[in-house]
C-alpha cells in the first residue's frame, strides 16, 4: 500500500512522465516515425489516466491543500493554479476526441484537434509539475 504522503509526488513524477511521452510523441509525427508516436501518445494518455485516479484517491482521502504563501508568491502560485485547474478540466474531452480520431483513421481531423490538444495538454502537465514544486517544496507542508 502507497501511504497517503506519498501521493503529491506519484502525482507530479505521472504529470513530468506525461509531459515527456508528450514531447517525445511529437518529436516522433514530426519525424514521420508513425508507430512511436502513437505508442507515446497512447503512454502519456494511460499516464495521465493513471494520475487522475491517483489524484481523485489523494484528495478524497486528503482533502484540499492550502497555499501558505503570502504576497507575491501568492499571486504567481494562483495565476499558474487557475490556468491549470480549467484547461485540466478541457483536457479530458480533447485527449479522448483526439486519440479517438486518431483511432478512427481520421488523421485530417485528427491533426486539427491535436495542434490544440498538445499545447494543452503540455501545459497542463508541466504546470501540474509546477504547482507541485511550489506547494510541497517552496511551501513544504507540516
Amino acid at each position: 500500500m502507497i501511504p497517503l504522503s506519498a501521493f503529491p509526488t506519484l502525482n507530479a513524477a505521472l504529470n513530468a512522465t506525461s509531459a515527456v511521452l508528450l514531447v517525445t510523441g511529437y518529436v516522433f509525427i514530426r519525424r514521420r516515425n508513425i508507430a512511436a508516436h502513437k505508442a507515446c501518445m497512447v503512454g502519456a494518455f494511460l499516464v495521465s489516466m493513471l494520475f487522475l485516479a491517483s489524484y481523485l484517491y489523494y484528495h478524497y482521502h486528503h482533502g484540499a491543500t492550502s497555499f501558505p504563501g503570502t504576497g507575491w508568491v501568492r499571486i504567481v502560485y494562483f495565476s499558474i493554479l487557475i490556468p491549470h485547474t480549467i484547461l485540466a478540466a478541457a483536457i479530458v474531452p480533447l485527449a479522448l476526441t483526439t486519440l479517438y480520431r486518431a483511432w478512427r483513421e481520421q488523421f485530417d481531423r485528427h491533426k486539427r484537434i491535436a495542434r490544440w490538444t498538445l499545447p494543452i495538454w503540455l501545459f497542463v502537465s508541466v504546470t501540474g509539475v509546477v504547482i507541485y514544486l511550489m506547494l510541497y517544496h517552496l511551501y513544504p507542508q507540516p
